[in-house]
C-alpha cells in the first residue's frame, strides 16, 4: 500500500531530537523570566512614583513632573545652570523662582523645603494654603509655588 508520504520525492523529513534535559532547562529558563516579570511588575506597582501635576481651575491636568529624590524644582536660566525639574515651560512659570524648592525623600517620608524663593513654597492645610519653610509632604498634598498649583503624588 501506498501512502502520500511514499509517493513524494522529498527525503524523509525526521523529527528534531530533543536533549530532555535541554528542554527541562529552557522550561525552568522560560518559568524563571516570567516570574521575574511579575516580580519586577509587583515592585514597580508597589514603589513610590513621586511627581507633581498641575492643578488648574480646581482640576488635576495630565501635566506631570516626575520627581526623582532629592530634586530642585524652579525655573530654568542659563546663568544658574539645569535644576532638576524645570516648571519654566508651564503658563504660571513666570511665578516660579529660579532655585524655588527642593524635594527630598529619607526612608519613605519625602519633605519639601523653600530654597529663598521670591513667591514662596505653600501647602493647603485645613483649607488654607501656608507659607512654609519646610514641610513634609503626603500624597494629595496640595502645593503652590506663587500663583502655580500642584498635586504631589506618590502613589
Amino acid at each position: 500500500m501506498t501512502t502520500p508520504h511514499d509517493m513524494t520525492d522529498h527525503e524523509p523529513q525526521t523529527e528534531p531530537t530533543v536533549d530532555p534535559q535541554d528542554s527541562a532547562v529552557a522550561e525552568m529558563e522560560a518559568d524563571s523570566s516570567g516570574a521575574e516579570a511579575v516580580e519586577e511588575s509587583i515592585e514597580s506597582a508597589t514603589e513610590p512614583r513621586p511627581r507633581l501635576i498641575v492643578k488648574r481651575q480646581g482640576v488635576e491636568t495630565g501635566e506631570e513632573f516626575p520627581i526623582a529624590a532629592p530634586a530642585t524644582i524652579g525655573r530654568f536660566d542659563p546663568s544658574v545652570g539645569p535644576i532638576d525639574v524645570d516648571l519654566g515651560n508651564i503658563e504660571e512659570g513666570g511665578y516660579v523662582s529660579r532655585k524655588h524648592a527642593k524635594i527630598t525623600e529619607d526612608a519613605g517620608v519625602f519633605s519639601i523645603q523653600d530654597l529663598g524663593s521670591s513667591n514662596g513654597v505653600y501647602i493647603l492645610r485645613d483649607g488654607e494654603f501656608q507659607r512654609v519653610a519646610e514641610s513634609e509632604l503626603a500624597d494629595g498634598d496640595e502645593i503652590a509655588f506663587g500663583n502655580a498649583r500642584f498635586v504631589f503624588r506618590v502613589s
